[in-house]
C-alpha cells in the first residue's frame, strides 16, 4: 500500500470510529501525518473529529516528535494516572464508566492486577455501542462487569430495582475547557444524576486534552441512529455533550488528582 492508500485509510479509520478514543486518534494522527508531512494533511486530520484537542496538540509537534517518542510520553502519563487511581479505589467498591477510554480502562485494569477487588457498572454507549468494547475489554481483565442500557443509568446509579450502591464515577474526557469536560453524550446527564445522589464524578484523562480554544460539539451521521428512517424524519446524532464542571469531583492526569481549579491553574502554566 503506498503512502496516500494508507494515510487516507487512517483518515477512514479515525472518521468511522474504527479507531477511537483520543489517545488512539492522537497516535494514528501522528502516524498519518509522518507519512506525509503537510499542511494540507494537519488540515485534514484535524477535520476528522473536531472534538478532539489531543489531536490537535500531538500534530502541533508532530515535526519535532517521532511516533517511538509520543507513545513513551503517552505510556509515561498512563502510568501516573494508575498510580493515582490505585489510591483512589477502595476494595469491594462499585464504578460506573460511560462510552470506551482506554485511559479509564488501563487505570482499571492496572488496579485490578494490584489485587484491587471491585466491580463495574458501565453502558451500552448507542448508537455505536463503545460500551460494548469497555466490558469486554474489563472482562478479559477478569475484572466484573454489569451492562445497562443508557437509558437505565437512573437506576444503576440510585440502587433501584436490586442494584448496588455506586461509589464513584470514572469518565474519560474528549475535551477539558475552562467551564467544564467535553464527553460522549450521555456525560452530563449521567454526571447531573450521579450529583444529585451525591456519587463523586473523577475525570481521567491526560492533560494534553485541555483546550482553551472553542471547540466545535461533533455531530455525526443520522444513519447510525436510524438507517433506514421514514423520510423527512428529522434526527439529531449529537456525539458530545458538556459536563458543567460544577458536577465534578477532580481531574486526574499525570500532573495529579487536583480540583477543577487547581488542574486549569497547572496546565496553563506547563
Amino acid at each position: 500500500m503506498n503512502k496516500q492508500k494508507k494515510f487516507n485509510q487512517i483518515c477512514e479509520n479515525i472518521k468511522s470510529i474504527k479507531i477511537q478514543g483520543a489517545r488512539e486518534i492522537a497516535k494514528a494522527g501522528l502516524q498519518a501525518y509522518q507519512l506525509i508531512p503537510t499542511k494540507k494533511s494537519k488540515q485534514k486530520l484535524l477535520s476528522l473529529r473536531p472534538t478532539e484537542p489531543m489531536l490537535g496538540k500531538t500534530l502541533e509537534i508532530a515535526d519535532k516528535i517521532s511516533y517511538k517518542e509520543l507513545l513513551k510520553k503517552l505510556d509515561r502519563n498512563q502510568e501516573t494516572i494508575n498510580k493515582q487511581i490505585l489510591k483512589l479505589i477502595k476494595n469491594n467498591q462499585v464504578i460506573f464508566t460511560h462510552c470506551h477510554s482506554s485511559t479509564v480502562i488501563n487505570a482499571l485494569i492496572n488496579a485490578k492486577n494490584k489485587s484491587k477487588s471491585f466491580e463495574v457498572y458501565n453502558t451500552e454507549t448507542r448508537p455505536l455501542y463503545q460500551g460494548r468494547k469497555t466490558t469486554k475489554e474489563l472482562k478479559k481483565a477478569g475484572i466484573k462487569t454489569t451492562m445497562f442500557a443508557d437509558s437505565a443509568v437512573s437506576i444503576a446509579l440510585t440502587k433501584s430495582q436490586k442494584t448496588k450502591d455506586v461509589d464513584l464515577v470514572l469518565l474519560g474526557a474528549d475535551a477539558i475547557l475552562k467551564k467544564g469536560v467535553i464527553n460522549k453524550v450521555g456525560s452530563g446527564m449521567f454526571s447531573q444524576i450521579a450529583n444529585l445522589n451525591q456519587i463523586p464524578v473523577y475525570i481521567v484523562a491526560d492533560s494534553w486534552k485541555y483546550s482553551h480554544k472553542k471547540i466545535e460539539f461533533e455531530k455525526r451521521n443520522i444513519k447510525e441512529i436510524w438507517k433506514n428512517a421514514p423520510e423527512k424524519t428529522n434526527i439529531k446524532n449529537f456525539a458530545f455533550e458538556l459536563i458543567n464542571k460544577k458536577h465534578i469531583k477532580r481531574i486526574i492526569s499525570e500532573l495529579g488528582n487536583l480540583s477543577y481549579n487547581e488542574f486549569l491553574k497547572r496546565v496553563k502554566k506547563d
